[in-house]
């Protein structure tokens, strides 16, 4: 079969030319070979575009709208593909880190414990040093553990409570102040605070005649041990309708019965007042005084109590009272005076005894004075309510240091004996009664 032409002759002829006139013009040596490379180049070419479209179709990429590009088949680039799972993973990884510390301080205790890690919740052995613990009335036990472990007496609350859950029968605190040591174990303090022989308490001793100053200035002296101020004294005895007094008492002077107490630390002044004032009300009621003479035998004794010098001379001493009330003569208590001034002594002066304005006046004032001046033992109750038999109306100190009286029933009688304490005053310049 005789050749037909190529592409190229076909496309190359031109009409009206003859296949002579077609024929390539003769070539260099130098542009055969460039035109041979050039033809092999373009062979090769062809080749590698055959090969790419028969093994795998090219992807061309298109641009989405928003600027986002991707390829014809809606597909973002391979490469930021990849990118996002990165940042997913890496979020993934924070989350999970963010809740395992969360879990870890959550449960920390309980993580430790499980791995070993965890701190002992107890001390060991019976404590050192020395510190006074406070159980107060309705605490129970979960209370107890607290005030503890807040005082160093215990290294945790849960040693303490845990212990107290596991006691059969059960602990029963008593209100009370306890000597403890520091950094003692559960099972030391429990024993400790059940032990009588640790309750510590502060001796308040009150002596018979002492004032309310007197009780305040005595108990503020104790503010280390009782924890009790003076000024929480002060406030509290200035509220003294709060005590269940008589409606005519002035104050809580002569209410205040003179003993020896024991104060116990946690208590406060007001339950401290008022405990004196409940003992005093006790030995009223159990030497027979109705609540309704309270005040008046309480203003009495109070009087006898600061005048009479000894005891043995109470008994005088009320039935003078008795018997200037009768007859309608003032008192004449230099005492009450003093107290009603300020004073502390039973010495006055002209004019304090000529003060009308001072209530406790019974110079210028007939009866008793509007209240007690100090506060009375047994000894001046008891006087009170028996006073001898007797006519004095007049009784007089004639010795500061022995406490002797002379008891006269005429002036006359009364103005000698005034005279005799008057050259002792002036034999002793240094007493002040």
């Amino acid at each position: 079969m005789a050749d037909e032409p190529s592409w190229d002759d076909i496309f190359s002829s031109q009409p009206g030319t003859t296949a002579a006139e077609n024929q390539p013009a003769p070539q260099s040596r130098r542009e055969a070979k460039e035109s041979s490379g050039r033809r092999e180049a373009k062979a090769n070419s062809g080749r590698r575009e055959t090969r790419t479209t028969t093994e795998a179709p090219v992807r061309h990429e298109r641009v989405r709208r928003g600027g986002d590009r991707v390829d014809e088949y809606g597909m973002p680039p391979r490469r930021k593909r990849r990118l996002t799972w990165l940042w997913v993973l890496i979020g993934i990884v924070v989350l999970l880190g963010g809740a395992s510390a969360a879990a870890y301080f959550t449960f920390e205790p309980q993580i430790k414990q499980v791995l070993g890690w965890a701190e002992p919740i107890d001390y060991t052995g019976s404590g050192t040093g020395k510190v006074v613990v406070t159980i107060t009335n309705g605490q129970i036990g979960s209370d107890v553990a607290k005030t503890l472990a807040s005082a160093g007496v215990t290294k945790t609350y849960t040693a303490f409570y845990k212990l107290l859950l596991k006691q059969d029968p059960q602990v029963q605190f008593h209100p009370g102040s306890y000597a403890l040591k520091k950094q003692m174990s559960a099972k030391s303090a429990l024993a400790a605070l059940t032990d009588p022989k640790n309750k510590v308490s502060t001796q308040l001793v009150l002596p018979e005649g002492i004032t309310v100053k007197g009780v305040i200035k005595r108990l503020s002296d104790l503010s280390e041990s009782t924890g009790i101020s003076a000024a929480q004294l002060q406030a509290a005895a200035a509220d003294y309708k709060s005590f269940g007094l008589p409606a005519e008492a002035p104050s809580l002077e002569g209410y205040l019965f003179p003993a020896t107490y024991s104060i116990e630390a946690g208590q406060t002044a007001h339950a401290v007042l008022q405990t004196l004032v409940t003992t005093m009300f006790q030995h009223l009621d159990a030497d027979g005084v109705a609540p309704a003479d309270r005040h008046k035998v309480l203003t009495l004794a109070a009087l006898t109590q600061k005048e009479g010098g000894s005891s043995a001379d109470f008994f005088k001493v009320a039935r003078v009272w008795d018997n200037r009330i009768a007859a309608g003569m003032p008192l004449q208590s230099d005492a009450t005076v003093s107290y009603g001034s300020g004073g502390t002594t039973i010495s006055t002066t002209d004019a304090q005894r000529a003060d009308k304005s001072n209530p406790y006046n019974t110079y210028a004032h007939t009866g008793l004075p509007i209240g007690p001046i100090s506060n009375p033992g047994d000894d001046a109750i008891k006087a009170t309510l028996h006073p001898a038999d007797g006519t004095w109306l007049f009784f007089v100190l004639v010795n500061g240091e022995t406490g002797e009286t002379v008891f006269s029933t005429t002036l006359a009688e009364h103005n000698a004996a005034v005279k005799q304490w008057q050259a002792w005053l002036r034999a002793h310049p240094g007493f002040d009664g």
